[in-house]
């Protein structure tokens, strides 16, 4: 696994791309520069690795455009040592953005292929992250609350447990709709009882799989 500076570059040049569509928080912009996004990729297609675009990576599942993982990581407001829920691990990529950021990351993938292929890849890559596999549409409650939850996948709805596994004041990051596409909602938890939701953009995530998704 190579870093080259041509490599480099082409980082550089995906981050003109982020800033030019509104990406504009530094710690965010500064982690996507660092990730070696070639690294999830075969030499044959090192070609799209630096594109804006998502890309597949077997089991029905995509590594996430840059700017999807980019706009979610900034709405998430990650501060360093925050402990960060990620839901659906897929290729680890969102995963080292978050460990580049200072956080500090338990992810849960649903998929068993996908979970044993990135738990033994992303370390060798230096991102260690907490590894889980299982229903993430459920959370993690033995390891809950935490700081941030993030959903890289579409969910029909907001599943109660992720809210139930918030801190006061943490925040929930999940796209939601139809299997065509979501809308990116922004839950921050004001107090035991009191929830703040904002509504952004509509993406095109895979779905949620799982008891509070999409079903198995």
């Amino acid at each position: 696994m190579e870093d080259s500076y041509k490599h480099r570059g082409m980082r550089r040049s995906l981050l003109k791309t982020l800033r030019g569509k509104g990406i504009t928080n530094e710690a965010v912009l500064a982690a996507i520069g660092k990730v070696p996004r070639h690294f999830f990729f075969d030499n044959a297609l090192l070609e799209h690795a630096y594109q804006d675009k998502a890309f597949p990576i077997g089991e029905g599942q995509t590594i996430s455009q840059p700017y999807t993982v980019a706009f979610q990581s900034e709405k998430l407001n990650v501060k360093e040592g925050c402990k960060v829920l990620e839901i659906g691990t897929g290729s680890g990529y969102q995963a080292c953005v978050l460990v580049e950021m200072g956080a500090n990351v338990y992810t849960i993938e649903y998929n068993k292929v996908l979970y044993e292929r990135t738990r033994k890849f992303l370390p060798l890559m230096g991102y260690r992250p907490r590894f889980f596999h299982g229903d993430g549409s459920k959370g993690l409650p033995r390891h809950a609350p935490f700081d941030r939850i993030i959903v890289t996948a579409g969910a029909p709805s907001v599943p109660d447990s992720l809210i139930k596994q918030l801190n006061i004041g943490g925040i929930l990051i999940i796209p939601v709709g139809d299997n065509e596409r979501q809308k990116m909602l922004r839950i921050t938890r004001i107090d035991e009882k009191k929830l703040k939701k904002e509504e952004f953009d509509f993406f095109s995530f895979v779905p949620l799989k799982g008891e509070e998704g999409w079903g198995r």
